[in-house]
């Protein structure tokens, strides 16, 4: 019998920074984003501590998507696990562990509201629905290095 084994991430944070967008030489979109969880917990002593964890989170083929997800934007994410290296400019292994998202939910606003209690746009005019669900295949979903990014340095 084969052994059988799971890659599955759910996170759920906010988003550090807005998405960056490139395109691989035959142009699909690529987008990338770090993703903030914060954990808190209280020790011995009664002292509360608190720590964030950044992950650096993939998104293929949904650039319409990309638009929207800007800093701050909390977010639900599933996906796989992937690491993979590259050699920085100095010829140094460096290596990188990301989640591939195959399922995206937008939970809220960065806090860019209108008048109106409305989120602005700013990046396109076509505004997805809150909670829906943006699906990527993950057998689909090819390493960068496959796609042709020309990308030395992850960001």
């Amino acid at each position: 019998m084969a052994e059988r084994s799971v890659n599955k991430a759910i996170l759920l944070g906010r988003l550090g920074g807005d998405a960056e967008t490139r395109h691989t030489q035959n142009g699909t979109p690529v987008s990338r984003f770090s993703l903030a969880m914060n954990r808190q917990w209280t020790d011995s002593d009664q002292q509360v501590h608190e720590e964030t964890e950044w992950i650096y989170i993939v998104l293929w083929n949904k650039e319409n998507l990309a638009a929207y997800l800007t800093k701050g934007t909390k977010v639900y994410v599933e996906g796989r696990i992937q690491t993979r290296s590259y050699e920085d400019d100095g010829g140094v292994k460096r290596y990188v562990t990301e989640v591939v998202a195959q399922n995206i939910v937008l939970l809220g606003s960065s806090g860019n509201v209108n008048g109106n209690g409305a989120e602005r746009a700013e990046k396109s005019g076509n505004r997805p629905a809150r909670g829906r669900r943006a699906k990527e295949r993950s057998d689909q979903a090819p390493d960068p290095e496959e796609q042709g990014v020309q990308d030395d340095v992850p960001f």
